[in-house]
């Protein structure tokens, strides 16, 4: 089981965890996701991920406007 790099600043539990370890738990992640979003109505999700969306787009607008203020 071959360990992986990790980034600065990653959690130390990551770094010391087998990369089979963590493939797994991806997996179980996704696989809780979708049987959580099965048991939502499907405008439900759609609304849920316009609104991810939207506030990507907020945080986006906000650094944008920081780095323009550093600029000036």
């Amino acid at each position: 089981m071959a360990k992986r790099e990790t980034s600065e600043g990653e959690h130390e539990w990551r770094r010391l965890m087998p990369e089979e370890t963590l493939e797994h738990l991806r997996a179980a992640r996704k696989e809780w996701r979708e049987s959580v979003e099965g048991m939502l109505p499907p405008k439900f999700v759609e609304h849920r991920k316009a609104a991810r969306r939207e506030m990507l787009l907020a945080a986006r607008s906000w650094i944008d406007h920081a780095l323009s203020r550093i600029e000036e």
